[in-house]
């Protein structure tokens, strides 16, 4: 297969939705990384999403519509639901709510579960698109399935090319880590932090979250123990690299070989988290390690320590 390159014009993104309405599948832009697109109400092309990425497929996707109208479509809404869409969305902020039994969506986007993953992205090629092609679309990261996610096209086609039908370019991504996951069918539940801060979200609601920290059984994306893994081996927490590491700093480092955020900001490391540990895994090489220096675990540095310890973790073997 070869896939084609479009860009982020009219006649791109018309041809972007004729192949998803045909079943194909679409990397696609948004505000936190580049999705996989396919048509969630249709069994054959989410399939080829799970075949593409070598995802497991008992791991559920996120579902992403053009507007809270189209929300409603799919899932129940209840009072902290509606709260928190009306403050977050559009942006980096996902809802696992109750699936309506009318909702018409493939069971494999929801991995056989009651309960569905919904968001509005606010990258603006992402909402023209959705709008285009007039439908929700299942979308993971576009990589395989456990390696880093992508921020430009460019990492979509090192890793899917060939694969899937056409990758839309819509420029790099600029919050740079996947959204925020909240459960709110019961106790409002923290499932993987992302672009949006815990504390935020607990500000909007009114009241802390409970953590989730399952890595077995996923009833959201991102929660297995290793996910966003370069080739080599990851140290966390380093103020004193070794021989044959290249050393990834954050604030002043002296004699790092990269760096998340000379100033210490942490959106700032957020955005360039993901294509600095693909630097680093092609600086270390196949002998080579990667030690990263402390990141606080506040803010944005609770999404981006959550990544960086899934991508230490011991490696996921193939399924």
């Amino acid at each position: 297969m070869q896939t084609e390159q479009l860009a982020s014009d009219t006649q791109g993104l018309t041809r972007a939705a004729e192949i998803l309405s045909a079943g194909g599948l679409i990397a696609f832009p948004t505000e936190t990384v580049y999705g996989l697109g396919g048509d969630a109400r249709s069994d054959h092309a989410v399939a080829r999403i799970f075949n593409a990425k070598g995802r497991p497929r008992f791991n559920p996707l996120i579902v992403h519509v053009p507007d809270l109208a189209a929300a409603r479509r799919y899932a129940l809404f209840n009072t902290r639901a509606e709260a928190l869409a009306a403050t977050f969305w559009p942006g980096p902020l996902t809802l696992v709510l109750t699936l309506r039994d009318d909702a018409g969506l493939s069971p494999l986007v929801t991995a056989g579960l009651t309960t569905i993953a919904i968001r509005i992205p606010k990258h603006p090629l992402a909402r023209v698109l959705l709008t285009t092609f007039n439908g929700p679309l299942a979308a993971p990261s576009a990589n395989p399935s456990g390696k880093v996610s992508p921020t430009c096209a460019s990492h979509v086609a090192e890793g899917l090319d060939g694969k899937i039908e056409a990758i839309l370019n819509g420029g790099p991504c600029t919050v740079g880590i996947e959204s925020t996951i909240i459960s709110l069918d019961d106790t409002p539940t923290l499932l993987r932090p992302g672009g949006i801060p815990t504390e935020a979200i607990e500000t909007a609601l009114g009241q802390p979250l409970t953590i989730n920290s399952s890595t077995t059984k996923p009833n959201a994306p991102g929660q297995l123990a290793s996910h966003y893994a370069p080739n080599a081996p990851v140290r966390l927490n380093v103020t004193n690299p070794t021989n044959g590491e290249t050393w990834v700093g954050f604030g002043p480092c002296t004699g790092a070989t990269l760096n998340l955020s000379q100033n210490a900001n942490l959106i700032e490391a957020a955005a360039n988290l993901f294509d600095t540990l693909r630097r680093a895994d092609q600086l270390a090489g196949p002998q080579g390690r990667i030690a990263f220096a402390p990141v606080p675990e506040t803010g944005l540095g609770r999404a981006i320590n959550d990544r960086l310890n899934r991508a230490a973790a011991p490696r996921l073997q193939p399924t």
